[in-house]
């Protein structure tokens, strides 16, 4: 098939996309690139507008103002050119429940050319399904591992998984990440993801992506992201009522003499400001992105 991949080398690419449902707005001028190859994480709270963006990605909404193109194409108006490399893993687990394990394969088997009858069997083994069990007995964890064997066994390209481990047990999680690792083993996949879950962007993710209240606040490679984020304790010559400003400052608390800054920037940078104020670093830490998070957020 042909690579229409973006002019920019991007796999998504989203410009200026806004969306409003009734009075509210949920996704505020949001542009963001998704590099082809690895795992991108897009982390926020409830509400903050991931499912909203991930819809738009699926052709399931349309842009009320902006752009969004997934393999350099308009998912609305080419569906079947966009979704056919795609496999999708939704948070609600919305499987039809009259159907058995090995009819659902079958059905959905049909829709996908490059169906891979002997992978979807590995990972039926593997995620421990019954075949000739009902949809509907299956279990919130076992639900999610069937929607994930659907959604891998055509080997997309990409992966879209909107809050994979909601409301699974840690077992259940592990085994969803494990199979996120083994998709982006294969040269050329990528992995979207959504989580509430920090600990678990931070172990998989390549790029991360932090929204709030429908906004992108950064965007970025996760080496990145913990690089430029620490936690600097300080011992200044003088005693202050109020945190003597330093460069690249998102929070300080202290008092007197010492003060505990959160700062962004690089390293070097950050050790230059506080030698030219005369203040000695006490204590110095990376931040985690749990920590970075919540910073971010609170500004």
């Amino acid at each position: 098939m042909t690579d229409t991949t973006s002019p920019t080398g991007c796999l998504i690419s989203i410009s200026g996309l806004s969306r409003r449902f009734d009075t509210r707005l949920v996704l505020q001028n949001i542009s963001l690139q998704v590099p082809r190859g690895g795992v991108f994480g897009l982390i926020g709270g409830n509400g903050a507008g991931k499912t909203t963006l991930i819809r738009h990605l699926l052709g399931m909404l349309k842009p009320q103002s902006g752009s969004v193109q997934v393999f350099g194409l308009d998912p609305v108006t080419c569906p079947v050119a966009v979704l056919g490399r795609i496999g999708y893993l939704s948070e609600d687990r919305d499987l039809p429940n009259w159907m058995r394990v090995r009819e659902l394969i079958g059905y959905t088997r049909a829709f996908y050319p490059a169906w891979d009858s002997g992978y979807a069997k590995q990972l039926l083994e593997a995620f421990q399904l019954d075949p000739q069990a009902g949809v509907k007995t299956l279990s919130r964890g076992q639900r999610a591992r069937m929607g994930l064997l659907l959604a891998l066994a055509h080997r997309p390209e990409l992966l879209i998984l909107d809050e994979p481990s909601s409301g699974l047990d840690p077992v259940v999680r592990r085994d969803i990440l494990g199979s996120i690792i083994r998709t982006i083993a294969d040269d050329g996949r990528t992995v979207f993801f959504s989580s509430h879950l920090l600990d678990e962007v931070e172990q998989v993710a390549d790029h991360v992506a932090i929204i709030h209240h429908g906004k992108i606040l950064l965007t970025s490679t996760i080496d990145q992201l913990r690089e430029t984020h620490r936690r600097m304790t300080l011992r200044f010559p003088h005693a202050a009522s109020v945190a003597p400003p330093l460069p690249g400052t998102l929070s300080a608390e202290g008092s007197q003499y010492e003060w505990t800054y959160i700062c962004h920037g690089e390293a070097d940078q950050l050790r230059q400001a506080a030698a030219t104020v005369g203040a000695r670093i006490l204590d110095e830490t990376l931040l985690t992105l749990d920590e970075i998070f919540v910073t971010r957020v609170l500004q």
